[in-house]
């Protein structure tokens, strides 16, 4: 019994596949492993490889036209045999078809009483639609056309130049024949699939193909003995010689670069699925390296091409379950940059008396304070005295907090977390440090409470310690704005017209617009930079 072959899926993403190129025509014997065509998929273009034997005994995707994965691609089966109940099926009274357990799935062009154009093409003839020559191209603009209605066109001519979203590149012809119709002038675009040529036997009637092109579709029943959709596959099949019709298997770009470097295709060893040539092997190829069994063809002078360094290696990933903390940071982070205004506002810092003063004040048996801890310190006095940074937008108003609780962001091995210093404005530099050491060491043991983590008003993020010098961050919304602290460098300042030797860090703040304008933001800046600049001051 006949076996219907369907349009393959040939990629994970392939919905729909275009037949660029039939190698065997109806009639022709098939032997399993055989390459049928060569489809179009939304990432190559492939062999499709036969898994049955017998004669092609029907196609039903023409070459160029393009149909969705598991529409009616060809019919396999015994010479003479019968498969007009699976082309064009019979009706019962009712529309139920005559052919048992079958389904009206596939769809192809056929004509019908009801239209006197044609619509499946004449003998030999080929339309050829506009071209995805990339990922994200969806219409096309026809640049410069090569060839001329009433052209002689050979398989490789360069048909005409088309622009696409990325680049102007040469469109190939995959068919021989006469360029009989072009349906895109030049300078005119049209999308994906528009009938871009039509290719066949000079002086044939052509009548109705561009204008029926993808019409007049019904539907088909499918065969019990369907198949299942092949996936291609890696097999013997070497590029065929003068017993088939001369025709030499290579990527259109392998074909251009041979062209431009004088390369004989025939000698020519292909790597690529079932013998095909690609452009690496191309650019490997030397003339004075032997193939295997070569092709009777003209001498065309050829130049060695020099052998670039190859890496061989394996392609490695892993797949890491996204936790549920990771999850809400993606979430808040999107909402914030994505709903908040964002500006960065970015400040130098000398830090020549706040290292002097840190280590007075951790001389004092049992103190230790961090230049974070001084950071945090300055930050809620600037904030008591710029109380516009300490507020919350809301649709209908601004809130402006007066008192002032800091958050602090801590990493930990699953992400980000900022526990809250409530009433910071109140604490000294000791009582700073021995709560953020509290806070971020029960952070990191994943022992804090979700209570330590609610109702900041502010945010520091310090990532001096790793090295980082500046940096912007996201705002850990419903706070107005987040301050960045960078590391703290040693390079040569300007001090009393004299060039010397300090210490500086990078203050960087992001605002949210709707709640504290650029000047504001400034000034919060100033007195901040005042406050780390003369720590005596944050002692009163």
């Amino acid at each position: 019994m006949a076996t219907v072959i369907n349009m393959p899926r040939l990629s994970d993403t392939m919905t729909e596949g275009t037949v660029a190129t039939w190698l065997k025509k109806v009639g022709d014997t098939i032997k399993e492993g055989d390459i049928l065509a060569e489809i179009e998929t939304d990432k190559a273009t492939m062999e499709f490889e036969s898994f049955n034997s017998g004669v092609l005994l029907h196609i039903g995707i023409p070459e160029g036209e393009s149909a969705p994965v598991d529409s009616l691609l060809a019919i396999i089966g015994k010479e003479g045999e019968d498969i007009s109940a699976l082309i064009n099926p019979p009706t019962l009274v009712g529309g139920a078809s005559n052919v048992a357990e079958t389904k009206t799935e596939e769809k192809f062009p056929t004509p019908t009483t009801h239209n006197p154009q044609p619509t499946t093409l004449p003998a030999n003839v080929k339309v050829i639609t506009m071209p995805r020559l990339s990922d994200t191209m969806t219409t096309g603009t026809v640049a410069t056309w090569l060839k001329k209605v009433g052209d002689m066109v050979k398989e490789g001519d360069i048909l005409a130049e088309i622009e696409t979203d990325k680049a102007t590149m040469e469109f190939e012809s995959f068919n021989s024949g006469t360029l009989l119709f072009i349906g895109i002038n030049e300078g005119e675009s049209a999308p994906v699939d528009s009938v871009l040529a039509i290719i066949g036997p000079a002086g044939t009637d052509i009548t109705g193909i561009a204008e029926n092109y993808g019409k007049g579709e019904v539907a088909v029943t499918e065969n019990i003995e369907k198949v299942q959709a092949p996936v291609a596959t890696t097999s013997s099949y070497q590029i065929p010689t003068s017993n088939s019709n001369d025709r030499i298997f290579a990527s259109p770009l392998a074909k251009q670069i041979a062209k431009d470097k004088g390369i004989n295709l025939s000698q020519v060893t292909g790597s690529g699925e079932n013998g095909r040539i690609v452009k690496s092997d191309i650019e490997k190829f030397n003339s004075s390296t032997p193939v295997a069994a070569p092709q009777a063809v003209a001498q065309i002078e050829t130049q060695t091409v020099a052998k670039p360094f190859m890496p061989v290696g394996e392609v490695v990933t892993e797949e890491i379950k996204n936790s549920q903390m990771r999850k809400i940071i993606a979430k808040r982070l999107a909402e914030s940059l994505f709903t908040a205004p964002h500006y960065n506002l970015t400040i130098e810092v000398s830090m020549d008396e706040a290292m002097r003063s840190r280590a007075i004040i951790n001389a004092v048996p049992d103190t230790k304070v961090s230049f974070n801890d001084m950071v945090i310190k300055a930050c809620a006095m600037a904030l008591k005295k710029h109380p516009k940074i300490n507020s919350q937008w809301k649709e209908d108003a601004t809130t402006i907090n007066h008192h002032v609780n800091i958050g602090v962001a801590v990493a930990v091995e699953d992400g980000l977390v900022v526990p809250v210093l409530r009433f910071t404005d109140a604490m000294n530099l000791s009582q700073i440090g021995a709560s953020v050491r509290d806070l971020a060491g029960r952070a990191k043991t994943k022992k804090l409470l979700p209570t330590e983590m609610e109702g900041s008003t502010f945010t520091v993020s310090n990532l001096g310690m790793f090295g980082i010098v500046e940096f912007n961050s996201i705002i850990n919304q419903p706070n107005s704005a987040i301050l960045s602290v960078g590391a703290i460098i040693e390079k040569p300042v300007v001090k009393n017209g004299q060039i010397v030797v300090g210490n500086t860090m990078m203050l960087s703040l992001a605002c949210d617009h709707r709640t504290i304008d650029g000047a504001t933001g400034a000034q919060f800046l100033q007195t901040l930079k005042m406050f780390i600049e003369n720590p005596v001051t944050m002692l009163a």
